[in-house]
């Protein structure tokens, strides 16, 4: 009988002992949860329907939901129209003419032919003549109206950085008009030069400045050829001045 209360009360001992022991870890526990975190790195909790966890970090969750697609998601299909943009906006030189088709870059300096040579004829026979002095302005007029027109049509397909608005369209009328207007000084052909020059320029500036550019070669070449033939005017208009005035019938005798 004494060896069983002896018995009886190890066994109560030991479960009392326990039951304390059971408590302390719990109450561990709860501290250890509800303790503020003083690390350096912040704790994330994902919770859905089906899973729970926790990423150590902000690094983590960048791993598993990668962001790097945005940029690219945002870019894509838009990136060559963005390079163009910039390329039209950047400045130019004349070593953009390397890149210019061979077409364009043919074709673009064969038209000052008709602007050359109508200086470089007067000035060889020391005189100068009304009638090829026109014709340079007529052709130079066409020029003009082929400048607006090329705008006109720079605007009109879509998906252009020239939108077909009021500005771009009615800008494109400006040198038809003056192109019009330098036909009318039939009688005065230094006026009518000097309204061709003036397209001219209005053009390059609309090209090179005002509305939305062109490719850096198409600039170069369109400077270097407004350049050529407006001193090719000022070349006629100076001969005029400073030579004889003769018909081109004479010249023929």
């Amino acid at each position: 009988m004494a060896q069983y209360c002896i018995i009886l009360k190890m066994f109560r001992i030991a479960s009392t002992r326990s039951i304390i022991s059971e408590v302390a870890a719990w109450r561990c526990l709860q501290r250890t949860t509800t303790a503020p975190n003083y690390s350096t790195k912040p704790q994330l909790w994902f919770r859905s329907p089906s899973l729970s966890f926790r990423s150590t970090s902000t690094n983590s969750f960048l791993r598993l939901r990668p962001v790097s697609w945005l940029p690219s998601c945002l870019c894509h299909g838009t990136s060559q129209g963005t390079s163009d943009r910039d390329e039209s906006k950047k400045g130019f030189s004349l070593g953009a003419l390397s890149k210019a088709p061979k077409p364009a870059l043919y074709l673009g300096f064969s038209g000052l032919i008709p602007f050359l040579a109508a200086p470089v004829l007067m000035a060889a026979t020391q005189s100068f003549y009304p009638e090829v002095a026109y014709a340079q302005m007529v052709y130079g007029a066409s020029i003009v109206s082929f400048l607006g027109g090329a705008r006109w049509g720079f605007a009109i397909p879509e998906g252009s950085p020239a939108k077909p608005d009021w500005m771009n369209l009615g800008n494109s009328v400006v040198p038809s008009l003056l192109a019009w207007v330098a036909l009318l000084c039939r009688d005065n052909i230094a006026e009518g030069a000097l309204v061709v020059i003036m397209g001219l320029g209005l053009s390059l500036h609309y090209d090179l400045t005002l509305l939305p550019g062109y490719p850096a070669w198409f600039k170069a070449m369109r400077t270097v050829l407004t350049l050529v033939a407006t001193f090719s005017l000022v070349a006629t208009l100076t001969l005029k001045k400073f030579c004889p005035e003769k018909r081109l019938k004479e010249l023929q005798k």
